[in-house]
């Protein structure tokens, strides 16, 4: 290992910091939360499990989700999963339920895009509100909602409004594991 001289070490911190890499505090230098220019991270993607006629949607894991670790590689391109919530009441024939909640709104896809371009859950909800406008942004798995007013979250899947085509994978964020391309 080659040792630096202390003028340099610190030019070369200094760099750092404007640059946006490293912070420095208190005399020493320590690496910032910075995204990456490519998500390298399997992500964890869902898939419609019903498609109603009447413009209903289910969407949901399936046996090739990972919603731990994530299932499918960042170099996969994928529509992403977009969400408005607008408050919408259930219908009538929905029972919201833990696994298998309300989502409150409708659900559309992006164009497909590879997962290395989701850096961070903002950049994929910027995607998403450049596709369907301010409100819009992807879906996470805790989205359906259920019980007395909604008021309670589930996971594992949701119901929305929304037509979706059956038989294709898309990226679903979740917020309490590592199972994003970003992570």
């Amino acid at each position: 290992m080659k040792i630096l001289p202390r003028t340099r070490l610190v030019a070369l911190a200094a760099a750092a910091v404007v640059a946006g890499g490293l912070v420095a505090t208190g005399g020493s230098v320590q690496a910032a939360t910075v995204h990456p220019d490519t998500a390298t991270h399997a992500g964890m993607t869902w898939t419609v499990a019903t498609q109603q006629s009447n413009g209903e949607v289910h969407v949901s894991y399936d046996a090739t989700t990972n919603a731990y670790q994530g299932d499918t590689p960042a170099t996969a391109v994928l529509p992403v999963l977009c969400l408005v919530a607008n408050n919408a009441p259930a219908p009538a024939d929905i029972t919201p339920g833990f696994y298998a909640g309300w989502a409150e709104g409708w659900v559309g896809l992006t164009p497909a895009v590879s997962g290395t371009t989701l850096t961070s859950e903002a950049t994929a909800d910027a995607l998403c509100a450049s596709d369907f406008g301010t409100g819009a942004k992807e879906a996470e798995f805790h989205a359906g909602h259920y019980g007395t007013g909604l008021t309670s979250t589930g996971g594992w899947s949701f119901w929305a409004y929304g037509t979706i085509p059956t038989g294709v994978r898309f990226w679903v964020a979740i917020d309490d594991q590592q199972a994003n391309p970003w992570d």
